[in-house]
């Protein structure tokens, strides 16, 4: 039973093909009849209680499956009127006869008026907005993915997150697109139902005048009531599922559900009910109105008005009411921070005549940020500020990313900034500054943008992409064009999340390091043991922290980190101090970790180096006091880092960061050569990418007489 039940669609679909070629007594058509209008009044109802198009993502398999239950449907019933003399059950009938009134000509007239109320109205009028809807949402789809991974690189949500959100983008794509073409079979029904009513009424009026031998009169009253019952029994439900059509493609912008929504937004404009009251009452002074039906209305459009905006006024003085007696809305008790004793100010002289008072000056933040006037309630929480939630998020996503906690950032505000102006500083010193416009948004221009919005042309702080700052009301207008809007908060934070990720290897100290053993320990007491602080010294393991860290390498599996140091130690023999070697060691132990960063759908995209130019570079590597490093010619090295330029940009398209591919004994000098010119650069070994991924080659560099040129992948 429960099997048959799973195939039960499958099942209706085949009934709906039998329709078209068995005939079916009246009765059993009756049934399909009243079971067809019950089955479009049940879909029109779900559409107006559903808060998004997705809730009822089948609707497009939904109408073509009903548009040919009613083609069925219509088949079966034009046959039964054709070979019964007009009869076709009891539901035609009544329809016909309720609407006919005996009068052929005002029945065909009503009929024709409902079927071309559906046709030029409510099935064009959906069918537009479902093309438009589907183009300007396949246009939005890229800003809405750098939206997601902005909101990711920045905290605000997580890989799940964020994996759930591009899966929304795309059915919300697919399913537009596939509205786009569910509108022209509505269409196409309402054309066929004129056909059929043409066919029903002709052929009736043949067949009982040739076949059956009847005058013309009482054939045409007997097929005219059956056709307009027919056509009005396939037509009733055709119009509720054309109107369910154009209320779900028209619910792009909903909150709630249909009713919640118009409820929500009427009872918010009491005054415009008012003045509708006030209209009416003035136009029912025209001679000949009915005075008393208007009369009525306008009295119960201002009264209402009233009502609801008395309501609107009482519900803050309720609400501060509440709190004043004590207890917040809803029976909370209002928490209540105790205030410092009073304590006596006295002079800056007096102050720092402790000399302890005087280390104070000396303690630097390991990250601080300050504020221009205008911007400070975006981090006073006081006043709505979240900010401070926002960095919260932001620390908790890169700690479970890196295995790195953020310090505490100390804000603050700052007159020496422009009103409009904050500054990042990394340990007392400025790294970044920005500037933001807090009463507008953040437009980043697109690749190719369908239309020029109109705003103040700006960068973006924290990528340096072209943006535009536009005012709040132009937000939908920018994202249709194929804009990705950003709020100023949110540019904010994403500067800050990005500058921190910049210089996080700054930020690890030397008791963040022993935090961090700590906290391994507890997990692998024996482990720790072993390696501290016998073998590895915490200074030692601080360097190489801060080396995997500040090539993006994340250090949170801390196990695999000391495992693999202890056994190279022990294995390899290696000296202390040969930290390049150790430090190769564990990143080919986290090569998952690595190519889990650079990879897309098992894919890597890389700049790879021409054998020729890599052993030129490996017999260039010369030892010097710092250890080892490539001795190249000044005109090699411009050559190498002008088309490592180009190479880059091809990069622009993608959302995977720029990666370079070279074989372990080159890779870290590579990366010490390029890293002052392009900091953001990621060199990989080939021995740092996992074996079941596909590498795609873009571009290479290769060597050439006097110098560096670029070939392709």
């Amino acid at each position: 039973m429960k099997k048959l039940f799973n195939y039960s669609i499958v099942l209706f679909v085949l009934v709906i093909v039998l329709l078209l070629i068995i005939p079916l007594p009246e009765a059993l058509v009756d049934v399909v009849i009243i079971f067809n209008i019950s089955l479009s009044m049940m879909i029109l109802v779900t559409t107006m209680t559903i808060r998004e198009p997705l809730e009822f993502s089948i609707f497009p398999s939904i109408l073509l499956i009903t548009t040919l239950f009613r083609l069925g449907i219509n088949v079966s019933t034009t046959r039964n009127i054709l070979t019964k003399g007009g009869s076709s059950g009891q539901v035609i009938q009544a329809f016909g006869d309720f609407i006919l009134q005996g009068n052929v000509v005002v029945g065909l007239v009503i009929y024709l008026i409902i079927v071309l109320m559906q046709f030029l109205v409510i099935t064009k009028g959906a069918e537009r907005v479902a093309e438009v809807a589907a183009r300007f949402t396949l246009d939005a789809m890229p800003g809405k993915q750098m939206a997601i991974d902005a909101d990711l690189s920045s905290g605000l949500i997580n890989e799940q997150q964020a994996k759930l959100r591009r899966e929304k983008i795309q059915r919300e794509a697919d399913f537009y697109g596939s509205m786009d073409g569910a509108t022209k079979i509505v269409k196409g029904d309402s054309v066929m139902s004129l056909i059929t009513t043409a066919i029903n009424l002709i052929g009736g009026v043949i067949i009982g005048m040739v076949q059956s031998g009847q005058d013309i009169g009482t054939v045409f009253t007997t097929y005219s009531i059956a056709t307009v019952g027919d056509g009005l029994v396939g037509q009733i439900p055709s119009l509720l599922i054309s109107t369910a059509t154009g209320m779900i493609v028209t619910r792009a912008v909903a909150e709630g559900s249909l009713n919640e929504d118009v409820s929500k937004q009427f009872t918010n404009q009491p005054y415009a009910i008012m003045i509708a009251g006030v209209a009416t009452a003035v136009i029912a002074i025209i001679p000949g109105m009915p005075v008393f039906q208007m009369a009525i209305v306008s009295i119960v459009l201002v009264t209402g008005g009233y009502y609801l905006s008395r309501r609107i006024q009482e519900e803050p003085a309720a609400a501060s009411m509440a709190l004043q007696m004590g207890g917040a809305p809803g029976g909370a008790m209002p928490e209540m921070a105790e205030e410092p004793p009073a304590q006596q100010p006295v002079s800056e002289e007096e102050y720092y005549k402790d000399v302890n008072n005087v280390y104070n000056l000396l303690t630097v933040e390991p990250i601080e940020m300050e504020f221009g006037y205008s911007l400070i309630p975006l981090a006073d929480e006081s006043v709505g500020g979240r900010m401070i939630s926002r960095i919260v998020i932001f620390r908790r996503q890169y700690a479970q990313d890196m295995g790195l906690v953020v310090p505490s950032i100390k804000l603050r505000d700052s007159s020496a900034l422009s009103t409009n102006e904050y500054c990042i500083r990394i340990k007392g010193e400025e790294v970044a500054r920005g500037e933001i416009l807090i009463d507008y948004f953040l437009a980043l221009d697109p690749e190719n943008p369908e239309r020029i919005i109109d705003g103040i042309e700006t960068v973006e702080p924290a990528y340096g992409i072209p943006s535009r700052w536009i005012r709040p009301e132009d937000r939908e207008k920018a994202e249709l064009y194929g804009y990705t809007v950003i709020d100023p908060l949110s540019v904010m934070v994403t500067h800050l999340s990005e500058v921190i990720r910049q210089h996080a290897y700054e930020l690890l100290t030397r008791q963040e390091v022993v935090h961090l053993v700590e906290n391994t320990k507890k997990t692998a007491p024996e482990l720790i043991e072993e390696a501290f602080p016998n073998l590895v010294s915490y200074g030692l393991f601080q360097r190489i922290l801060t080396s995997l860290l500040k090539e993006g390498v994340p250090i949170k599996d801390m196990e695999t980190i000391i495992e693999t140091l202890i056994d190279t130690l022990q294995e390899t023999g290696l000296p202390i101090k040969d930290i390049d070697s150790l430090i190769e060691r564990i990143r080919v132990a986290l090569k998952r970790t690595i190519t889990r960063m650079y990879c897309e759908d098992g894919s890597m995209k890389v700049i790879t180096l021409d054998g020729e130019l890599e052993r030129t570079m490996a017999g260039s590597i010369a030892r010097g006091e710092g250890g080892y490093y490539m001795a190249l010619s000044p005109d090699m090295i411009q050559s190498l880092i002008r088309q490592i330029a180009e190479q880059l940009r091809k990069f622009n398209g993608f959302t995977q960061n720029p990666v370079v591919l070279t074989s372990q004994v080159m890779r870290v000098h590579f990366y010490r050569l390029v890293e002052p010119f392009y900091p953001n650069i990621r060199v990989l070994s080939f021995n740092e990418i996992a074996s079941n991924v596909q590498i795609q080659s873009v571009g290479s560099l290769r060597m050439e007489s006097g110098g560096v040129r670029q070939g392709q992948g």
